[in-house]
């Protein structure tokens, strides 16, 4: 695992199950926007946190892209699943400030629950189909610029799918820091 201290906070990178980070108070959900089981990041989480987690998410759909929401994690390890709706690469516009948005949504959400630790996926990457560099640059230059406004998180963790997504996010990560 890389990690580097900015801010009072450690911002991790790894490789694995972004459904299954015990040590971590909330993951965060690369949502479509009726919040349902789908594919992918959601698909995961939403098999691993069971039927309740849909439940909870019905009355707060939709959600457009860049927003975020909160909800309990239901049977996940963790204490919150935050839903974050990405750009759709190509269609929704201006992609890469609605994808900073989705990180910087998320972030504000975890403050003021209080949460001292958020995990991410790669979000818009998959089938959204964001290209994965320009989408890692977003998403670390992001959470490097609002480490500065942040009390109660201590750690932000990216929990890369593959080793060759790792990879491109700790080569980018070097470059930026």
């Amino acid at each position: 695992m890389k990690k580097v201290d900015l801010n009072g906070i450690s911002v991790e990178i790894t490789k694995g199950d972004i459904a299954n980070q015990p040590d971590i108070d909330a993951i965060v959900n690369a949502a479509n926007a009726r919040l349902q089981i789908g594919g992918g990041v959601a698909g995961a989480i939403h098999r691993a946190a069971g039927p309740g987690l849909e439940e909870e998410c019905r009355p707060l759909a939709p959600i457009k892209p860049g927003k975020a929401v909160i909800t309990s994690a239901h049977n996940l390890p963790n204490r919150f699943v935050i839903h974050c709706l990405g750009p759709v690469y190509g269609i929704d516009k201006p992609s890469d400030k609605l994808l900073a948005e989705c990180y910087r949504n998320a972030l504000n959400l975890a403050e003021e629950k209080e949460i001292s630790s958020v995990a991410f996926p790669a979000i818009s990457t998959g089938a959204f189909g964001f290209p994965f560099e320009p989408a890692t640059k977003i998403a670390l230059k992001t959470v490097m610029e609002e480490t500065a406004g942040l009390n109660s998180l201590k750690i932000v963790r990216f929990v890369l799918f593959s080793e060759k997504d790792r990879d491109i996010f700790e080569k980018v990560m070097d470059e930026i820091t």
